[in-house]
């Protein structure tokens, strides 16, 4: 794994904070306290912590079955997986990488993981998300790119020749170079689940 804490601490660190305020317009007998509120129309509520860590152990059991066919989470103890849970639940950076580093390392006679762990949302669709297997390195030994994978699982993100920009690919609210090798991206751009979160984004017309 190429040792980049500064990027993985920006990432661990990045926040969208939230309030909803109501307008002076609609404050009628008193005043209305701030709300943050969850999105229960967009997002599933999780019932208990328990399910939600149920839920992020089995999404970085996938992850390592494409990356190392399960083989560095197989091999972990049950404390290196509570390890992970806490340090992710506590909000702990150095916790939680003392343990996900062993998941973002590979052999090194490899060039990269055996796959990519992605998923693509897509705005304009109702399908939930696309995800398929999509090797890091070519069969002529080069790095495949961001803009590899799109063109080869999802194209239409990827704006025709002769037109304009048409969408935004983002992950963790950032637009990264196409160009950018995809193995990089799943070191330091994946989510604490170790999957990378694409989402393909209309690009704003004003």
């Amino acid at each position: 794994m190429t040792d980049d804490k500064d990027v993985l601490r920006d990432v661990w660190f990045g926040r969208i904070p939230t309030c909803f305020t109501l307008c002076q317009d609609e404050i009628t007998e008193r005043e209305a306290e701030p709300y943050y509120n969850f999105p229960e129309k967009d997002l599933l509520h999780c019932p208990s912590k328990d399910a939600i860590e149920a839920h992020f152990m089995s999404c970085m059991k996938e992850a390592d079955a494409l990356k190392h066919k399960s083989q560095v989470i197989n091999e972990m103890q049950k404390k290196d997986h509570k390890q992970l849970w806490m340090g992710l639940q506590n909000d702990r950076f150095d916790q939680f990488w003392a343990i996900n580093r062993k998941l973002m390392e590979y052999p090194a006679e490899e060039s990269g993981f055996r796959y990519i762990p992605f998923r693509i949302y897509q705005t304009t669709t109702e399908r939930p998300f696309i995800q398929k297997l999509f090797r890091p390195v070519a069969a002529d030994g080069q790095l495949h790119t961001l803009g590899d994978l799109l063109k080869e699982v999802c194209p239409s993100a990827i704006a025709p020749e002769d037109g304009g920009k048409k969408n935004q690919v983002m992950i963790h609210g950032i637009e990264p170079m196409l160009e950018t090798p995809l193995q990089w991206l799943s070191e330091h751009l994946s989510y604490p689940d170790n999957f990378l979160h694409i989402s393909i984004i209309p690009q704003p017309t004003d």
